[in-house]
């Protein structure tokens, strides 16, 4: 890492008409990053520790990296060109023939996301990326006090609350609100 960066958390997941909104941030500062519904259901399940019956396109990964060694040691979230976040997923692997190795792949976020959710590795942002997030705190705070579930969200930046509080279902951080069978995020 060698630009500055601040830690985060995944703060909450929604259902959105075209996927999910992930709701990344601190003490200091929430933002949003819209994914792919089936890995914002993964990044659910993991924060809910869901037991799943046959592994997943994460777990396979996980095991796989498990097998060679090698474990996740961070996320970074390193840059946002046109609305696109971009993330490297940094590695540690160490073995009984090689000595320590730390190796950087460049993946999609939601991903990388994903699997620090199930390793519990920590999640970082670029301080350029993060000053050029828009600060949504004051929306979360607002969704988590009004349970609300309505319609539809954008794959848009979000500029209000009225935009955001469109979410069609919520999970917030522990203790987490369970989604139904009938819920678009987990079952679709």
């Amino acid at each position: 890492m060698s630009k500055p960066v601040v830690e985060v958390q995944v703060r909450a997941v929604g259902a959105v008409s075209e996927g999910c909104a992930v709701f990344l941030g601190n003490e200091d500062k929430v933002f949003v990053m819209f994914i792919d519904q089936s890995v914002g259901a993964a990044i659910t399940m993991f924060m809910q520790g869901t037991q799943k019956e046959r592994p997943l396109t994460h777990d396979l990964l996980a095991h796989v990296l498990r097998a060679l060694g090698a474990k996740i040691d961070r996320v970074v979230v390193n840059d946002l060109k046109d609305g696109t976040y971009f993330a490297r997923l940094v590695l540690n692997a160490e073995n009984e023939t090689q000595q320590k190795k730390i190796i950087e792949i460049d993946a999609r976020p939601s991903d990388c996301i994903a699997m620090a959710t199930q390793q519990l590795a920590p999640i970082f942002v670029s301080l350029d990326v993060w000053d050029e997030v828009e600060d949504i705190t004051e929306v979360l705070r607002k969704l988590h006090a009004s349970g609300r579930s309505s319609t539809s969200l954008r794959r848009s930046k979000p500029t209000s609350l009225s935009t955001i509080m469109s979410l069609n279902h919520f999970v917030g951080p522990p203790p987490l609100t369970a989604f139904s069978r009938n819920s678009p995020l987990l079952y679709h």
